[in-house]
């Protein structure tokens, strides 16, 4: 929920447009800071001093005394101290409106070429010194602030920050030292974020990496002491690992372990204990364990909260109902509030009318993945799944925005789930927004741009991020932008220094571009491979049937033996490289120590993209058949799959193409999160596992499948998925196909206009295709609509092929 003071407001700030004439120079300003009486602002001069010189050169001095008035200043106070200004300036500052918490006011005096930076408190101030660095002009030797700045800033939201987990799961942060981490933090601390999430040494995940400089329990300290030093609150997310917590050993057991843990923390304010995903653990149970933790906790933290959420994989009604009922029942001065997060079952604005309206909600936002996650990519093409995946360089500054605001007044504010730079972008989106959710997103990129890449490519590059946001967006085949986008940041690469060619966010940036080309050359190749095949195929006759099968396969395996783009995969390679020694970037498994599925796409970068796999496992089975008439009809009944016979209909629902026929009751704009709407899932499902982290054309017991099943249209826990059909044969019967495919193998029943029972509850995953009469008494009138429901607990409803067959 919004604060009540909370808007930002904009006394007079004309950024936009700037040139160097409507600036002052800073060079030779001095630092002043008022350290008033249990307030130091001796880390905040230390930023400002240490970013200004590694941006330009300069070597800002700092005085203890009050700078004469004709001297260029940046004056650092708080609120209440305004007293220890000039009198000339002191009258400018104290007629401008006072900030809420965390909030500031920034003002330019032209005249005196000085900046006054008046904060709520020393981390506000902190946060207004990041205002004046993210609009100044920096470059060596030169230190320009804008001239006409008159601002009075408080964030909207009181949670403002992102989850930095030290642990192998993650792409970079377990090769982070001290000094990154400080960095880092200190990164998004200019942006705003007020919170910083650390984790425990035990989580879902191995002890150590080789990556990793420290020992988790040692740099779990060392994020706390950083976090202090900043003034920014420390939240830890620590799941219950343990086996039993009704077992007084268990209890035990993990009791010590958290006392070591809290003891050891210079700061901790708040715990976030996740009610599943992982360590599911009924409400009864958890909230038991929770009041006696909370003892462990403020023996050293006095005032620590701890917040819970509703996150479980195979929610029940009765688990709900108990979790809430604990939730408002006010019983724990402990509890802190709800946080809202990946795999909470229920939409966020139904969870606000369940919670009692005093009671907080944090969100938890899955910033990091782009499938099989909370907020995936949009009707992404199945090339960019297959190859990106998962945990790819993901900037999505417009669906950041979008997904931040479309449910931010439901919350108190967010801490991101993130797994690496990769979301790198992201963060500072979400920050920027949590701060003032109309800032613009554009203005967010330029300053992301100017602070960390330099002043003399601040339009281009936040322009580049947008076009790489661009590239994902609809069919890559089609897409004209990411040919467009590899000549814009290879036009930046060109004319780019040294240093800027070995930052890491400008880095990630260029090999995106690159690897977006590479992949759209190879699709736009390998398709014309295999309609080279299947025109051959297509012109078999039933004695040649055998060469045909033979030519085909050698086409498909020109993908192989003649490729397309060499130079774009080999920069990519090159960058991957710089990327792992600039900030420990971990894009594939072998060379980097990644962890599969967790950042490595680069290891995708030459996966096939056309139905090449399946096609040639068909193909090798047809070249064994000695009878070319038979082999001949082999042929015949692969070119012809998805052929609904005469009068009949064929739909592949994880193809945009049929999208106009599925029922949603929400558009993906007003539920980026496909809680009450459906969305398109990738993965075909592989027997006995649980999770399948990259998208192939294997699935059931480990078989070649058409690519066809690796994307299909799902709904989430109990939504019905409703897929509408039109314009049927009124005097016909039809008998219904259906292709099962995805991860979830949930149990599906299956009904035709709400009360007709086409199939009842089946479990999904143990083989792809079912076949079921439709009664007429569905079609007659010309108009049938199929609605899938799961049963409770399971994790929604999936569908891949559809074909209705007049009989």
């Amino acid at each position: 929920m919004r604060l009540k003071h909370s808007l930002a407001t904009i006394v007079s700030v004309l950024l936009c447009g700037i040139t160097y004439s409507q600036t002052i120079d800073l060079s030779k300003a001095i630092i002043w800071a008022d350290d008033a009486k249990n307030i130091s602002l001796a880390r905040q001069v230390q930023v400002l001093k240490e970013e200004v010189e590694k941006r330009t050169g300069l070597e800002l001095a700092s005085a203890s005394k009050v700078p004469e008035e004709e001297q260029s200043a940046i004056y650092l106070l708080t609120t209440g101290r305004e007293s220890k200004l000039p009198k000339s300036i002191r009258a400018l500052v104290t007629a401008m409106p006072q900030p809420g918490n965390d909030g500031f006011r920034l003002l330019v005096i032209k005249e005196k070429a000085s900046v006054i930076i008046v904060g709520k408190d020393a981390r506000s101030v902190l946060f207004g010194i990041g205002r004046l660095l993210r609009k100044s002009f920096m470059h060596q030797g030169a230190f320009l602030a804008p001239d006409n700045v008159s601002l009075v800033s408080t964030p909207a939201y009181p949670i403002r920050g992102h989850q930095l987990g030290y642990r192998p799961k993650t792409n970079s942060y377990d090769a982070f030292s001290v000094q990154q981490f400080d960095q880092y933090i200190r990164d998004l601390a200019l942006f705003g974020a007020n919170s910083i999430e650390i984790m425990p040494p035990r989580t879902d995940d191995d002890d150590s990496s080789v990556h990793m400089k420290l020992s988790s329990f040692k740099m779990m300290v060392e994020q706390s002491r950083i976090c202090k030093s900043y003034n920014l609150d420390v939240w830890m997310w620590y799941p219950n690992m343990g086996e039993d917590y009704t077992s007084r050993e268990t209890q035990r057991k993990e009791m010590a372990e958290r006392l070591e843990v809290f003891a050891a923390l210079p700061k901790l304010d708040h715990l976030f204990v996740p009610g599943g995903d992982p360590g599911d653990v009924e409400p009864d149970v958890l909230f038991k364990w929770l009041n006696t933790m909370s003892i462990g906790l403020r023996q050293y933290h006095p005032n620590a909260k701890i917040w819970v959420s509703p996150q479980v994989f195979r929610p029940t009604q009765k688990w709900f109902d108990d979790f809430f009922r604990h939730v408002n029942s006010g019983s724990y001065s402990w509890f802190g509030g709800v946080v809202f997060g990946p795999w909470v079952k229920i939409p966020i604005e139904e969870l606000r009318k369940l919670v009692k309206p005093e009671i907080p909600i944090r969100r938890y936002p899955d910033i990091t993945h782009s499938l099989s996650c909370q907020y995936p990519v949009p009707d992404w093409d199945l090339a960019y799944a297959m190859t990106l995946g998962r945990e790819c360089i993901n900037p999505r500054p417009e669906d950041e925005k979008h997904i931040h605001n479309v449910f931010a007044p439901y919350a108190s504010g967010s801490i991101s789930y993130s797994e690496g730079t990769n979301d790198d972008v992201n963060k500072f989106v979400w920050s920027d927004q949590d701060w003032d959710p109309a800032t613009p997103v554009i203005e967010t990129m330029r300053d992301y741009a100017r602070l960390f890449m330099g002043t003399d490519i601040t339009e281009a590059a936040a322009r580049g991020i947008m076009m790489l946001e661009n590239n994902i967006r609809g069919a890559l085949l089609t897409n004209t932008t990411v040919d467009e986008t590899l000549l814009h940041w290879q036009r930046l690469e060109k004319n780019a220094t040294p240093e800027l060619k070995k930052n890491f966010r400008f880095q990630m940036c260029v090999l995106r571009a690159y690897y977006d080309a590479y992949v759209k050359q190879r699709l736009i190749y390998e398709t014309a491979l295999e309609a080279q095949a299947r025109d051959i195929l297509q012109s078999a006759t039933p004695e040649n049937a055998q060469l045909s099968v033979l030519k085909a396969k050698i086409i498909l395996e020109k993908a192989q033996t003649e490729p397309v783009g060499t130079a774009l995969k080999e920069k990519c390679f090159v960058l991957a490289d710089s990327l792992f020694s600039s900030i420990g970037a971990q894009l594939t498994i072998e060379k980097h120590g990644a962890m599969p599925g967790r950042g490595n796409f680069i290891d995708n970068i030459d996966i096939t993209l056309n139905d090449a796999v399946w096609l040639n496992d068909q193909l090798n089975a047809f070249e064994k058949i000695s009878d070319e008439r038979a082999c001949y009809n082999k042929i015949q009944e692969l070119l012809h799959r998805t052929d609904p016979g005469p009068g009949g209909f064929y739909d592949h629902f994880g193809n945009p193409r049929s999208k106009y026929r599925i029922v949603s009751g929400k558009t993906r704009a007003e539920d980026p999160g496909s809680l009450q709407s459906p969305r398109i899932s990738f993965g075909v499902g592989i027997i006995g596992e649980e999770w399948v982290h990259e998208v192939r054309s294997q699935g059931f017991s480990g078989q070649a499948t058409p690519g066809a099943w690796m994307s299909q249209i799902n709904t989430l826990y109990d939504t019905p998925l409703q897929i509408k059909y039109t314009d049927l044969d009124t005097t016909a019967g039809y008998t219904m196909r259906i292709t099962y495919t995805g991860r979830f193998r949930s149990k599906l029943r299956l009904v035709a206009n709400n009360d007709i029972v086409i199939h009842d509850f089946i479990e999904t995953g143990t083989k792809p295709m079912y076949e079921f009469d439709v009664p007429r008494s569905a079609t007659s009138s010309g108009t049938v609509t199929f609605s899938w429901t799961c049963g409770e607990g399971q994790r929604g409803s999936q569908v891949c092929e559809i074909w209705l067959m007049r009989k």
